[in-house]
């Protein structure tokens, strides 16, 4: 049996994030839905400590997700915690023109960590502006 799946990055600010990396990426933030979270808080079922505006919408405080017809989910959930250890698991994303991307990426926020190379196979490693890292392939 096949399973889908998302993948969930940790983030001390989630909405901010997942519109860096659908910028990156080329995907699509989803949209929330305010009507139905103030319907939610309207009717005590959320507080209202747990939304937040964001780009001037009424958000869910917790997390945005950014998505793709052809790839799985992506969810930034807010944790209290700053990331204080290398990944673990990263995003490897293929480019056709890594040096024009590195500077694009870095404009908007990345840092540049370092190049790999493994026998024929080279990358540019990367953090987002959160410190979660990423190659360019």
């Amino acid at each position: 049996m096949a399973y889908e799946f998302q993948v969930t990055i940790d983030s001390s600010d989630p909405h901010t994030l997942a519109d860096w990396w659908a910028d990156a990426l080329g995907w699509e933030v989803e949209p929330q839905d305010e009507a139905f979270i103030r319907d939610m808080v309207a009717k005590g079922h959320a507080q209202e400590s747990e939304t937040h505006t964001h780009n001037g919408k009424l958000v869910w405080r917790v997390g945005a997700a950014i998505h793709h017809p052809r790839a799985p989910r992506v969810l930034f959930q807010r944790v209290p915690e700053a990331k204080t250890a290398k990944n673990r698991m990263h995003f490897d994303v293929r480019v056709d023109d890594r040096e024009a991307v590195k500077e694009r990426l870095l404009a908007a926020g990345a840092t540049f960590l370092h190049d790999g190379q493994q026998g024929p196979f080279t990358w540019v490693t990367m953090a987002d502006p959160e410190g979660n890292e990423f190659c360019l392939t």
